[in-house]
């Protein structure tokens, strides 16, 4: 293929794209729930398949990092998303439909066209989720099969590594999704996404808050830090945010997402393009696993991704592109381009999908010219630099919906302008050019400053004090033999686990801290709290009596049936680690 990785290339582009949605199959459909899981796989899974397809005929593969996260594997293939995911768009093309007759009617024809417009795209996600026999991860399995992309995997439930209050729990988080991957995808995963990009490192460690039922704070302890846990599950690289390699850089996506400015030193960097060689290659994560089995890191390139992720300054804000907030209803179909991010709404002008499109050939291009700037100053060194580019898969197709199309132009860019930058992923790069030299690296993410925040704050301080206690009634219950070789006990301790996973989901915090769906998150914390606690007190009827009431196993059964994820889920994985 024209873009696969070359040993002549004097540099490389990685992109990596983080496909997450918290576990909504059972709980809620609109506006919060099993909706969210439907419009991802309609306007970002599917279409991401066909630009794929669409590259590969022409000779070319995008190779990027795909994280298809442990929960989200589990939901797409789920029998509750596969089988309500063709009424959901076949309404969409009913509405449509209704859409193009009013305003026919009404003497719009141009949004007429547009309805039309919208009726073909939904008829066409349709067709390839029939096409795929409704199983959407099996055609990101033959694309990785195929050498089309390199898929990576998360945290089971996304839990935020550096809060979480036990070494099991992130050992278990990444263990699941180890062999959630597996069962899925047929191969072990080389790659990792960290929830948030959130990393910590060895040492001793501090609750920072006072736990549910405790009168006083727990005592310190050490821990180990997060790259020994992936070292132990035979991680190879994951990915960390600009701040913690380079600290003068302080922006960071979510900053960008929200609108906010950028630190002094940022900006300057974007004015000036001064080259930051240190962001160009992958380093070792140092630490008590680095001499053993050590596991690489690539940085977070800043310059290129303010391009993607902002909406005031960056590519999606582009006046021509599909806004994203305007809709009309019943239907929700949009039919205005964004004219101006700052504009009220009743003056948003009409979407016009072909000017949109070739805007992305615009956009790609200027892209590629940045990173060829970036990487051009190291060309020529004992090692190619290679410019990691990661965002969230959601933002191409779903917010930004040319976004899709606009990674299909930078391949072919590329690919057309035999420029000496090769697109990769992060075990290609990392089998011909092995990380050398190592980072002791500090906390944090690529959330809010760099920091812990969005996650921990007097806003979610409170889920914090119950994730505590459960996380340690579940590495006390797996430490013990009674449910080995016992069916019932093991079917309860395994339901313990899976709702304990389902409290860690750095999710609900997120989305209290940014309220975009704040009762729905504290609605769904508090759910998986309470069937905790109900399963708790069966493991504790089971742990005196061997047996459980006939209203526990019933309520059993309905908890099972409601977050029925990870069917093969280890309890051992959280007893205590020797």
């Amino acid at each position: 293929m024209q873009s696969s990785t070359r040993i002549s290339a004097s540099g490389y582009l990685s992109f990596t794209l983080h496909a997450h949605l918290p576990y909504v199959v059972h709980h809620g459909t609109w506006p919060h729930g099993l909706e969210w899981l439907h419009e991802a796989a309609a306007e970002t899974y599917l279409p991401l398949l066909r630009m794929l397809r669409s590259l590969e005929r022409d000779g070319i593969a995008l190779r990027a990092n795909l994280n298809l996260s442990p929960i989200l594997l589990e939901q797409l293939a789920h029998p509750a998303f596969r089988a309500a995911f063709p009424p959901y768009v076949e309404r969409k093309i009913v509405a449509a439909r209704e859409d193009a007759a009013y305003f026919q009617q009404n003497g719009e024809p141009h949004f007429a066209e547009t309805a039309r417009f919208w009726e073909k795209f939904f008829g066409q996600a349709l067709s390839d989720f029939e096409s795929l026999g409704g199983d959407i991860v099996a055609g990101f399995r033959k694309a990785q099969e195929d050498g089309l992309i390199e898929i990576i995997t998360c945290a089971a439930t996304h839990g935020y590594f550096p809060l979480l209050g036990t070494d099991e729990s992130i050992l278990a988080q990444v263990q699941t999704g180890v062999e959630t991957y597996e069962r899925h995808l047929g191969r072990k995963p080389r790659g990792i996404w960290l929830p948030e990009c959130a990393y910590r490192p060895a040492g001793l460690w501090n609750f920072p808050v006072i736990p549910d039922g405790s009168e006083k704070p727990w005592l310190p302890f050490a821990r180990i830090g997060v790259e020994e846990a992936l070292s132990r599950s035979g991680i190879d690289f994951f990915f960390v945010d600009t701040h913690l390699v380079e600290e003068s850089v302080q922006f960071t996506p979510y900053d960008l997402r929200a609108g906010g400015a950028v630190g002094a030193a940022a900006a300057l960097e974007i004015e000036t393009g001064a080259p930051h060689r240190s962001l160009y290659r992958p380093y070792f994560a140092g630490g008590p696993s680095a001499q053993s089995r050590p596991v690489a890191i690539f940085p977070r390139d800043p310059r290129t991704g303010i391009q993607v992720w902002s909406g005031d300054s960056g590519y999606p804000g582009d006046s021509n592109y599909l806004d994203f907030h305007k809709k009309r209803w019943p239907g929700g179909h949009r039919y205005w381009q964004v004219t101006h991010a700052k504009i009220d709404m009743a003056f948003k002008t009409p979407y016009f999908p072909e000017r949109a499109a070739a805007r992305t050939r615009d956009h790609a291009e200027h892209f590629v010219s940045l990173v060829m700037e970036a990487l051009q100053p190291s060309f020529g060194g004992p090692t190619p630099p290679v410019l990691s580019a990661p965002f969230d898969a959601e933002l191409f197709g779903h917010w930004w919906f040319e976004g899709v199309l606009w990674l299909e132009q930078v391949a072919r860019a590329l690919a057309e302008k035999k420029l000496p930058v090769a697109l990769c992923s992060g075990s290609e790069y990392l089998d011909k050019h092995p990380a050398t030299g190592y980072l002791a690296l500090e906390e944090g993410s690529w959330g809010k400053n760099g920091t812990n925040e969005v996650w921990l704050n007097p806003e979610t301080r409170w889920t914090w004090r119950h994730i505590y206690p459960a996380e340690a009634a579940v590495r006390e219950a797996a430490a013990t033999t009674q449910w080995q070789g016992n069916p019932l006990g093991e079917r309860i301790l395994q339901q313990l686990c899976r709702e304990l996973l389902l409290l860690e989901s750095s999710d609900w915090q997120f989305l209290i801290t940014t309220e975009a769906a704040r009762d729905y998150a504290e609605e769904r914390f508090l759910k998986h709290l309470e069937s905790f606690r109900s399963v708790q007190l069966a493991w504790q009827t089971f742990l005196s009596d061997g047996a459980i009431a006939a209203e526990q196993e019933t309520l059993l059964a309905e908890i099972e049936e409601q977050d029925s994820v990870f069917a093969a889920v280890n309890p051992a994985l959280w007893a205590p680690r020797k």
